[in-house]
């Protein structure tokens, strides 16, 4: 049996954090230091989140196309499951 090494949670789970934003941009990559002309659409995502203790983080990455697809996709699937709970 394959162990994964993404964590695993349940409905006993202590949530730590807490989601207070979410904002999303589209992008285009036009150019960088290595390449003249990229044309790379991405995904900027940028969150804000409190942890335990009641403290703001913001906290931000890019992502391509396919992985905010996917990213969105999980999120639909954890919203329905919240709704059955």
């Amino acid at each position: 049996m394959e162990e994964s090494s993404e964590p695993q949670l349940d409905a006993k789970s202590k949530v730590t954090n807490q989601l207070i934003n979410f904002q999303w941009k589209l992008g285009m990559a036009v150019s960088s230091d290595s390449c003249r002309s990229l044309k790379y659409p991405y995904v900027a995502v940028m969150l804000k989140v409190a942890d335990h203790s009641g403290q703001v983080k913001n906290k931000s990455f890019e992502m391509t196309i396919p992985q905010f697809q996917n990213f969105y996709r999980q999120f639909k699937e954890i919203a329905a499951i919240i709704e059955t709970v």
